[in-house]
């Protein structure tokens, strides 16, 4: 089994409540959205997002708008909706829930075999 698998799984699984979380506070178009990801050294190529923030879009989590912009075409700008801040509240709980759970699975195994 390979660990770059794994890893990219784990990275796979968090994505969509890292994207929700990175408009909670404004609007970003896509460049800003993978700088950030980036920047959080959580990986994603363009071709990844699109189809992620499609269904997003899709399942009324996020909504768009275009932008005339000064150094090229319009961007799309995307937000969250009412919908998509309930959702990304649940998942907060969820991720803290989560996280707990794992540090003490972990922690546990590690003390035992101190």
């Amino acid at each position: 089994m390979k660990i770059e698998n794994t890893k990219a799984q784990m990275r796979k699984g968090v994505l969509e409540f890292c994207i929700l979380s990175v408009l909670k506070d404004e609007d970003a178009y896509v460049a800003e959205i993978l700088d950030t990801l980036k920047d959080a050294k959580l990986l994603v190529v363009e071709g990844t997002i699109y189809p992620l923030l499609t269904r997003l879009k899709n399942a009324g989590l996020l909504n768009y708008r275009w932008e005339e912009s000064t150094s090229g075409p319009p961007r799309k700008y995307y937000g969250l909706t009412e919908t998509g801040k309930l959702f990304l509240n649940e998942l907060n709980t969820t991720w803290s829930e989560l996280q707990n759970a794992v540090n003490i699975v972990t922690n546990q195994k590690a003390n035992k075999n101190e």
